[in-house]
C-alpha cells in the first residue's frame, strides 16, 4: 500500500501508483487496468475521489515528469536485485529506494548540497575503512570466468561453512582453466564476499556532433566488506548489455572509499552540461 510521512514529505510508492500519479498530474484519464493502484492511492489519502493530488506530492511529480539529469543505480547482493536513484529537475532534486521484497520504493526531496551524500549513502560507502590485507590491487579475466563463480556462489547456498563455499566457488573458477594462482583463489574470495555489486549513471540531454541525443557517464564497484572496495575498469560502464560476452574482458582494481566519492561527484554533469540538460532547454 502506498503511504506518506508528512513530517519529513517521503511517500512509499509502486510503480503502478507513480503511473497513475503521473497520468493524473498531466490531466490524463488513469486506464482501467490501474483502477486498483488509483483506489489504494485514495484510501492513503495522497488523491481524492476526483483524482485531484495532495499539495506535497507536487515537486516529486513535476520532477519525475519532466528530469533534467537522471542517475540510476542497479545493486545486485544476496538479498536480489534492487534499483535505486535520483532524478535532478529544474527546482527540486528527488530521490527514490527500494527495498529486498518490497515492491513500494521510498521517493523523498533531496537538498542539492546533499545529493552526493546521498547518493554515496545509498550504496553504504563507509570511510574510513581498514586497508584489507588481500595479496593482488588488480585482478584480470573474463566475463564467463565470473559468471561461473557467481553460478558455483549460488549452488554453495547450502554449504556447511565459508571454506566449503570458497572451494565450490573455487572449483566453478577453475574448471575452464583460464585463471591461474593465485588470481583464481583470490577470486573466489572477493565472489564470497561480495555484499553488493553495483553500477551508477547519470544520463541527461546532450548532443551528438550537431544532433540531439543522450549523453551519460557510469562506473561498477564490488563491495566485498573485509576484503574492500574493487572498481571494475572493465567492462567499462555505460556499456549496453548485448555487447558483452563470456570472452569480454573483466578487471577488477583495489581501490578506497575516497576514490569512489570521487567518482560519484565525477558522474555528475558539470554547470554547463546541467544547463543544457535542463528541462525545456
Amino acid at each position: 500500500m502506498p503511504s506518506v510521512d508528512i513530517s519529513r514529505s517521503r511517500f512509499r510508492l509502486a510503480d503502478d501508483h507513480l503511473i497513475v500519479l503521473c497520468e493524473l498530474a498531466a490531466g490524463n484519464e488513469v486506464p482501467e487496468d490501474l483502477a486498483t493502484a488509483r483506489k489504494e492511492l485514495v484510501d492513503s489519502g495522497l488523491i481524492n475521489p476526483g483524482g485531484e493530488l495532495v499539495h506535497s506530492l507536487l515537486p516529486l511529480l513535476k520532477t519525475v515528469l519532466n528530469p533534467g539529469v537522471v542517475i540510476s543505480l542497479e545493486a545486485a547482493g544476496r538479498q536480489g536485485d534492487l534499483r535505486h536513484g535520483m532524478l535532478i529537475g529544474e527546482d527540486h532534486v528527488v530521490a527514490h529506494e527500494a527495498w529486498p521484497g518490497e515492491a513500494e520504493a521510498e521517493y523523498s526531496c533531496v537538498q542539492p548540497t546533499m545529493l552526493v551524500w546521498k547518493l554515496a549513502d545509498m550504496v553504504n560507502l563507509q570511510q574510513p575503512r581498514v586497508s584489507p590485507a588481500t595479496p593482488l590491487s588488480v585482478l584480470e579475466t573474463t566475463v564467463g570466468t565470473v559468471e561461473a563463480g557467481f553460478a558455483g556462489l549460488e549452488g554453495a547456498a547450502l554449504a556447511s561453512s565459508g571454506e566449503e563455499e570458497r572451494d565450490l566457488v573455487h572449483r566453478s573458477i577453475t574448471t575452464g582453466g583460464t585463471l591461474a594462482e593465485p588470481s583464481a583463489t583470490h577470486l573466489a574470495e572477493l565472489i564470497c564476499e561480495v555484499r553488493s555489486s553495483w553500477r551508477m549513471t547519470a544520463a541527461w540531454r546532450g548532443t551528438s556532433g550537431e544532433q540531439a541525443g543522450v549523453s551519460a557517464r557510469g562506473f561498477a564497484v564490488w563491495d566485498c566488506g573485509p576484503l574492500g572496495y574493487w572498481l571494475r575498469e572493465l567492462p567499462e560502464e555505460p556499456v549496453p548489455a548485448e555487447r558483452i560476452t563470456p570472452t569480454s574482458p573483466f578487471r577488477l582494481v583495489r581501490v578506497d572509499a575516497k576514490t569512489i566519492w570521487t567518482r560519484i561527484t565525477e558522474l555528475l554533469p558539470d554547470q554547463a552540461e546541467i544547463r543544457s540538460a535542463a528541462p525545456g532547454a
